[in-house]
C-alpha cells in the first residue's frame, strides 16, 4: 500500500510538471503543485523505504520526468489540441467605404461599450463613447476613426 502512494504522488507531479511546461505559461499553481507531490513522493519513498530505495526512487522518478518532458516538447502528441488556423482579417475592414457620418442603424446587441449593429443590410461592430445602447434601439454614427465605428443612441 506504500509503494500505491509514492508511485501515485509521483507519477500526478510528473504530470502536473509536464502539463505546467507544455501548456500552462509562466509559473503557476499547476507547476508548484506538481513539485510539491514529485518531492513528496520522493521524500516520502526515503522515509519509508530508506535510503537505497530512495535513491533508485529519485533516480527513476528524474529519468521518467525528463524523458516525459522531451517528449511533451519534441513529438507532435499535441497537435491535436492545437490550433491551425489563423485570423488574417480587420474588424470591419471594408465598411468605411460606404458607411459615413449621420448614417443610421440598428444596435444588434446591447453595447457597453461595444457590440454589433446593423447599417445597411451589414453586421458592423461598433462602440458607443462609453454610453449604454440597449438591444433593437436606433443608433447613428457620430465619428468613424479608421475600422472603428463610434456610435450614439438616437432618443
Amino acid at each position: 500500500m506504500d509503494w500505491f502512494f509514492v508511485i501515485g504522488f509521483i507519477l500526478f507531479g510528473i504530470f502536473l510538471l509536464i502539463i505546467e511546461v507544455v501548456f500552462v505559461p509562466g509559473t503557476t499553481i499547476v507547476g508548484i503543485g506538481g513539485f510539491i507531490c514529485l518531492a513528496y513522493g520522493i521524500y516520502d519513498a526515503f522515509v519509508i523505504f530508506g535510503n537505497p530505495i530512495g535513491y533508485v526512487t529519485l533516480g527513476i522518478s528524474a529519468s521518467a520526468l525528463i524523458i516525459g518532458l522531451i517528449y511533451g516538447l519534441k513529438s507532435d502528441a499535441w497537435e491535436g489540441l492545437s490550433l491551425k488556423g489563423s485570423i488574417d482579417s480587420v474588424v470591419n475592414e471594408q465598411m468605411g467605404a460606404y458607411l459615413k457620418e449621420g448614417d443610421m442603424g440598428i444596435a444588434l446587441s446591447d453595447l457597453r461599450p461595444v457590440g454589433k449593429a446593423l447599417f445597411e443590410n451589414e453586421e458592423i461592430e461598433v462602440r458607443t463613447m462609453g454610453d449604454y445602447v440597449g438591444n433593437g434601439q436606433k443608433i447613428k454614427i457620430i465619428k468613424i476613426d479608421h475600422s472603428k465605428i463610434f456610435v450614439n443612441s438616437i432618443s
